[in-house]
């Protein structure tokens, strides 16, 4: 008798390999184009959704999503739910996983999710953490295909709070698919050492890179794909009026996207114009915004399938 496989989880971009990434994407890019036609989720088998943090497109796309993939979404209000004071994480897990085929939290530290998948016995998908947004970095892989035709080779320049979960996962999913990431953030909002070395280390297995750039006119120069997201992540709302005067420099704005390599312009929102980028550029001929806010259903679909049927 063989031995069951381990459940796989995708927790953080990591998580992936180079190669499963690619199938990943490849997957996502067929059910975008025929979106009704597979239903690994028929049943129907129920998702559980919680959701700690506020939303809008994560809880759309995934709704969406599962339902095309012939499921259930249970979407749970986490603060209703108070998991890990009302009820500790790992109990929570234990019910949930006899609820549900796969677990998708939108929470705070990373240690939480890393907690429910250990007691679940159901794959757990990361739809947000305070250091990892990976369901993010594939809808943004699947847009940089879609307009460049590849990811390899290419320059991904991320412009603003490089130590948010954002900067994270551009780092490690650039460097799984092959390109040349530079981030770029004033002094005090570098990226976790570790997860640098980490990028690095994979970037020389892919033919990629990972560096820290300090000025963003050289981070911005001749890249292909340049990115920026809110100077004021969930939960650092005070530090609002100082935030905008240190993080000026960095403003996705037309003299830096002229710098870029006729680059597209991603934001993953929401977005504030005036503020982390200028209207004018997210409005613009080089903004794929919007394409890649709806790829988030068609790539959290594929990696919901590829954990489901694997």
């Amino acid at each position: 008798m063989s031995t069951p496989s381990p459940i796989k989880h995708f927790l953080r971009d990591d998580d992936l390999t180079a190669a499963e990434q690619a199938e990943v994407l490849d997957l996502a890019a067929a059910l975008k184009a025929a979106p009704y036609d597979s239903k690994p989720l028929a049943g129907p088998q129920t998702v559980a959704i919680i959701f700690d943090k506020p939303t809008l497109r994560t809880q759309a796309s995934f709704v969406a999503g599962i339902a095309e993939l012939g499921g259930h979404p249970m979407v749970v209000d986490g603060n209703l739910a108070q998991i890990g004071t009302r009820e500790s994480i790992a109990d929570v897990a234990r019910v949930l996983g006899r609820q549900a085929s796969l677990i998708v939290w939108r929470t705070h530290d990373q240690s939480r999710i890393e907690e429910m998948a250990a007691y679940a016995g159901v794959p757990v998908v990361n739809a947000l953490t305070d250091q990892f947004h990976p369901c993010q970095t594939l809808a943004d892989l699947l847009t940089i295909r879609e307009h460049k035709g590849s990811t390899a080779g290419l320059t991904m320049t991320f412009l603003g709070d490089a130590a948010c979960n954002m900067g994270h996962s551009y780092l490690l999913s650039g460097a799984l698919a092959g390109m040349h990431v530079r981030v770029s953030g004033p002094d005090g909002f570098q990226p976790d050492p570790a997860i640098l070395a980490r990028a690095q280390e994979i970037a020389a297995g892919t033919g990629g890179s990972a560096q820290i750039v300090d000025d963003p006119k050289q981070a911005a120069e001749g890249a292909d794909v340049l990115i920026t997201d809110t100077w004021i992540s969930m939960g650092k709302e005070a530090e609002s009026a100082d935030r905008a005067e240190v993080f000026r420099p960095w403003q996705l704005n037309a003299d830096l996207l002229a710098l870029g390599n006729d680059a597209i312009v991603m934001h993953c929102l929401p977005a504030y114009r005036g503020k982390e980028i200028t209207a004018d550029v997210l409005d613009g001929p080089s903004s794929v915004i919007w394409d890649e806010a709806e790829n988030r259903r068609h790539a959290q679909k594929a990696i919901m399938q590829w954990l489901v049927t694997r």
